[in-house]
């Protein structure tokens, strides 16, 4: 284990013993909101210093047993003994050594909140809308399979299939924090229904994903910066939509930043569920101009999740998958697109986790 990680654990050490002081302080005990923060983190600290003090531990056993193996080369019996616990504490060790590590990687507090997801058509006509309308399928199957709830906030489908645009609202454990290395572009490689000829055309689309912002902690938007409009839903649902005006439109003049809502028949939740997709949406591009600026100076492993990027290509002939950020292929393209993301979404986690532990070892966090 490097220096610069041993020095991290010994002042998480020193942390458990001053958060254990300041919990013991009747004046934090009285200031429920302080209290119950101190008391996440001390939990969070003392698995880990629990975990560092184990590895102290057995560090000191491997020690002792290097010692007895050396002290006893006329007693096979000992000699064998010792071996036997240098083989047992260099597996705790590496075991305690990886969890360690995976303790102390930077968590984001918005990894556990629900998302919004975005499909929009690019480049590629009709082409690009069928294939917003496969990616979408392949997600509210991925979701249904990871236990995730999904619903339709609003959408624009195209003339011959698929969408202009979709937002699905995707509720659940760690729903952000599961789809969030999905936002970039998205290139599709395959034969159009529309093709008579048989030629592999290349289309595109782009997918957004963005954290639902609580309610307490909402952007506060200025009423005097939002045009909102009322129209008639289109699409199915009934003589009640084709006759009120309850879909929204929500504008964010300063950004042009638009969402809408449609599915709801009432017009006040349909503006509520519209405003949220605003929120998120505005928090996603203070996110990304963020993002350009850090990858200005570091380039990240993943990508900063720019729309922009090209970060995946879905070759059918082939049958082929191919995610450009950490040259991940995968020839089980069918499996895919019929949501099994498994083997796509824990690679990008773990390439993330690597570049995470990289710094920490570098000594900068």
């Amino acid at each position: 284990m490097s220096p610069q990680l041993r020095e991290q654990f010994e002042r998480l050490t020193l942390r458990l013993a001053e958060l254990d002081a300041t919990l013991a302080d009747p004046a934090v005990a009285a200031d429920i909101k302080r209290w119950r923060s101190l008391s996440r983190e001390q939990s969070e600290v003392q698995g880990v210093v629990e975990r560092w003090r184990r590895y102290r531990q057995r560090e000191a056993d491997l020690a002792e047993a290097r010692e007895m193996q050396q002290a006893q080369d006329t007693d096979p019996e000992l000699a064998e003994m010792a071996a036997e616990e240098i083989g047992s504490a260099q597996a705790d060790l590496a075991r305690l050594e990886s969890e360690l590590q995976t303790a102390l990687l930077p968590r984001d507090p918005d990894d556990e909140r629900n998302a919004f997801l975005e499909i929009r058509a690019g480049t590629g006509g009709d082409e690009s809308a069928l294939f917003a309308g496969d990616l979408a399928r392949m997600y509210l199957r991925f979701c249904e399979r990871a236990g995730l709830r999904t619903e339709v906030m609003s959408e624009s489908p195209a003339e011959l299939g698929g969408y202009k645009e979709l937002v699905l609202r995707i509720e659940g454990e760690r729903a952000y924090g599961t789809l969030r290395f999905e936002s970039g572009g998205h290139r599709v490689q395959r034969v159009p229904v529309t093709e008579s000829q048989g030629r592999i055309h290349t289309s595109a689309c782009t997918v957004a994903v963005m954290p639902e912002p609580d309610d307490a902690e909402e952007v506060q938007l200025n009423p005097a910066e939002l045009r909102i409009d009322t129209f008639r839903a289109s699409g199915a649902g009934g003589q009640h939509v084709n006759k009120t005006d309850s879909a929204i439109r929500i504008t964010h003049i300063p950004t042009g930043i638009v969402a809408e809502c449609q599915d709801d028949r009432s017009q006040h939740r349909n503006k509520a569920k519209a405003m949220a997709v605003l929120v998120a949406r505005l928090r996603d591009k203070e996110r990304n101009e963020r993002a350009a600026k850090e990858a200005a100076t570091r380039k990240s492993l993943v990508g900063s999740g720019d729309r922009s990027d090209r970060i995946r290509t879905y070759n059918f002939p082939q049958g082929r998958l191919t995610d450009h950020r950490i040259n991940l292929t995968l020839y089980k393209l069918g499996q895919i697109m019929d949501g099994d993301l498994g083997d796509v979404t824990v690679a990008l986690a773990a390439a993330r986790a690597a570049e995470q532990l990289q710094q920490l070892e570098a000594g900068g966090r």
